[in-house]
C-alpha cells in the first residue's frame, strides 16, 4: 500500500483533529507526485505526521476523508463501511421492516463515506457518486454491497450522470452494475409507489420525507389538502390514507404529475378525491381560492450554492406568503427547504417574515428535519440539509 502524500500548511490540520471530513485546496502546502483525480492519497501535517486518507479531487474540496487511520482502501474496507451502515439501519428499525422496503443505506459524510449515496428500493439499490473517487471505486463498492446485502439486493443501478463534477471529464454512464430488473414498485410504511430511477430526480424518489409524510397522515383527516411540488405524490397518498376529503397535487413537470397519478392509482384505484395539475407553482397559488386547510410546500432546492442564497430566501418568503394568504383559518402548513446553503435560521426567518406580512396568528407545531437513515455526522454539521416547519394558521 503506497499512496501519494499530501502535506498541509502549518496549522491547517486543526479541522482534521476535530474529524471534519473535508480538506480544502487552500490548506495544502505541497503534494508528492501528481495524483489522478479520484485516487486515494494520504494526508500529513506540516510536521510530517499522518492525519487522514481519502479521495483526491481537483477543486475547492481537494480531499474527502475516508479514514483517519492508515489502512488500505480495498474490497474489505468497503464491506466494513457498508456493513456498519446496514447494521445502523437495522438497529433503528428502517431496514428489514415488515411494511417498509425503502430507505437510504449510505448518506455520504453521515456514514463516513463522503461522495457516496445509496438508496434501497425493495430488491434494487440505486448508487450515486458525487465525487470522482467514488466513481472510480464504483465496481468494488457494488461488489461489497452485494456481499453485505446478500439475496435482499438483486439489482444495483448506478446513476451518476448528473451528480459528478463535470470538470473531471469522467463521462459516467447510468446503468445496472448488477441485475437489471424493471420491477420498480417499492413500499413505504405499507403504501406502494413506482420509482423512476432511470429518469427521475435524485435516485428516483425522495426517501428523506418518509417520516414527515407519516406525520402529515395524522393531520389529514377531513381536510382539503394541496400538495405543491408533488413530484411523485408521496404526501398525496399519505394524505389520502389519513382520510383527507380532497387532495390536489401540483407540479410544473407533466412527467412528475403522471407518476403521481400512477402512485395514487396504485394505492387508491378510482378514488375521486384526488386531482392533479401540471402547472407552475406560483401561477397556481395566484389563481387558487381559499379551499385548502392543509398545504404542503416542498420545493426543489432554491439555492445550490451560496451566491444564490439571497434569491432563494426571497423565493421562500414569496412562496410561504402566498400560502399564509390563502390557507383557511385553522389550516396547517407543512413547509420545507432542502437547500444545504439555507440554514435553519435563514429558513425560519424567511417563513416568519412571510407570516408577519400576512398579519395572521401562526404557531409552530413541529420543527422537522431529515430522517434517521439520513444521519448527520456530528463532526460535519453541513450534512443537515432538510429543514421543515409545521404551522397552525388561525
Amino acid at each position: 500500500m503506497s499512496y501519494k502524500k499530501v502535506y498541509l500548511k502549518a496549522g491547517k490540520e486543526e479541522s482534521l483533529k476535530r474529524f471534519h471530513p473535508w480538506i480544502f485546496s487552500g490548506a495544502i502546502s505541497h503534494i508528492d507526485g501528481e495524483p489522478d483525480e479520484g485516487e486515494v492519497v494520504e494526508v500529513y501535517t506540516s510536521k510530517k505526521d499522518f492525519i487522514a486518507e481519502g479521495h483526491f479531487q481537483i477543486g475547492s474540496i481537494a480531499v474527502r476523508v475516508l479514514s483517519f487511520k492508515q489502512e488500505e482502501v480495498n474490497l474489505d474496507f468497503w464491506k466494513q463501511k457498508l456493513q456498519i451502515a446496514y447494521d445502523m439501519r437495522k438497529s433503528i428499525g428502517v431496514a428489514a421492516h415488515p411494511t417498509n422496503n425503502t430507505y437510504r443505506l449510505v448518506h455520504g459524510e453521515g456514514d463516513n463515506l463522503p461522495g457516496l449515496i445509496i438508496d434501497v428500493y425493495a430488491a434494487t439499490a440505486v448508487m450515486q457518486a458525487h465525487s470522482a473517487g467514488m466513481h472510480m471505486d464504483r465496481m468494488e463498492i457494488a461488489q461489497a454491497l452485494s456481499e453485505v446485502m446478500g439475496e435482499s439486493i438483486k439489482n444495483i443501478y448506478y446513476k451518476s450522470e448528473t451528480t459528478l463534477p463535470f470538470k473531471a471529464d469522467l463521462f459516467p454512464e447510468n446503468g445496472f452494475l448488477k441485475g437489471g430488473s424493471s420491477d420498480n414498485i417499492a413500499q413505504e410504511y405499507g403504501l406502494k409507489f413506482h420509482v423512476d430511477w432511470l429518469k427521475g430526480q435524485k435516485t428516483g424518489f425522495f426517501v428523506d420525507q418518509r417520516e414527515n409524510r407519516a406525520l402529515l397522515e395524522r393531520y389529514a383527516k377531513d381536510r382539503s389538502v394541496l400538495n405543491m411540488f408533488c413530484y411523485t405524490g408521496g404526501f398525496s397518498f399519505y394524505a389520502m390514507r389519513g382520510g383527507a376529503k380532497l387532495v390536489h397535487s401540483v407540479d410544473s413537470s407533466a412527467k412528475a404529475v403522471d407518476l403521481t397519478n400512477k402512485n395514487v392509482e396504485l394505492n387508491f384505484p378510482n378514488d375521486s378525491r384526488h386531482t392533479s395539475y401540471a402547472e407552475d407553482a406560483f401561477k397556481y397559488l395566484d389563481r387558487m381560492g381559499d379551499q385548502y386547510d392543509l398545504i404542503v410546500l416542498d420545493p426543489p432546492a432554491f439555492a445550490k450554492h451560496k451566491d444564490a442564497l439571497r434569491n432563494a430566501l426571497q423565493g421562500y418568503r414569496k412562496l410561504n406568503a402566498k400560502a399564509f394568504e390563502k390557507i383557511k383559518p385553522g389550516g396547517i402548513l407543512f413547509t420545507f427547504s432542502c437547500s444545504q446553503v439555507v440554514t435553519k435560521d435563514n429558513f425560519r426567518t424567511a417563513v416568519f417574515t412571510a407570516a408577519a406580512m400576512s398579519g395572521r396568528s401562526v404557531r409552530i407545531l413541529h420543527q422537522l428535519t431529515q430522517p434517521a437513515d439520513h444521519p448527520v455526522n456530528i463532526y460535519h454539521p453541513e450534512g443537515e440539509y432538510l429543514k421543515g416547519l409545521v404551522l397552525y394558521v388561525e
